[in-house]
């Protein structure tokens, strides 16, 4: 076996702030990053050749609800996050976002919730929107994390659909 810097995606934990370099406890010597300390990150990145970083939000519990909304927000902070490399790096390295509702609801699940049952099909509806609006937003790989049924073959119809027939799943 032989494995290179390009074999490797690095996961860049989002933070909302300015500034801001925050420790995540359960995980030593990783850290949350506010969008502005990102360039740091992102160039340590491509200057060790690895092909992609995957983004990952952490969601103030304030912007969450038990639908899940910000995940829609095209202000949202793995759609800024997006926009900003995208930006500055134009296509130096590529962006994989995570497809999954749990960082957005106030109740931390993958789905949504009625009288204890997860909505299954429901969900896969809001699924399909954030993928489309990550594509929009200029990501290049969709990573569902979620646990929801039927989900890959909903999503890459929707983004076919759409005529994002190249972002990948």
């Amino acid at each position: 076996n032989n494995l290179t810097s390009g074999d490797f995606i690095l996961p860049i934990f989002l933070i909302d702030g300015k500034n801001k370099k925050q420790p995540i406890k359960s995980m030593p010597d990783v850290y949350r990053y506010s969008l502005d300390r990102l360039s740091s990150v992102i160039d340590r990145a491509i200057k060790n050749k690895l092909p992609m970083v995957a983004l990952f939000p952490y969601t103030e519990k304030k912007k969450k609800n038990n639908f899940g909304t910000e995940a829609l927000n095209e202000g949202n902070l793995v759609c800024k996050a997006i926009q900003l490399i995208k930006k500055r790096y134009k296509n130096q390295i590529g962006i994989m976002c995570d497809v999954a509702l749990d960082p957005y609801t106030s109740h931390g699940h993958d789905g949504l919730i009625s009288s204890k049952t997860i909505l299954n099909d429901e969900t896969i509806k809001i699924l399909k929107d954030q993928s489309l609006l990550q594509a929009q937003m200029g990501c290049d790989v969709i990573a569902p994390s979620d646990m929801m049924d039927g989900r890959i073959g909903e999503i890459r119809k929707y983004l076919d659909k759409n005529g994002y027939n190249m972002t990948q799943i």
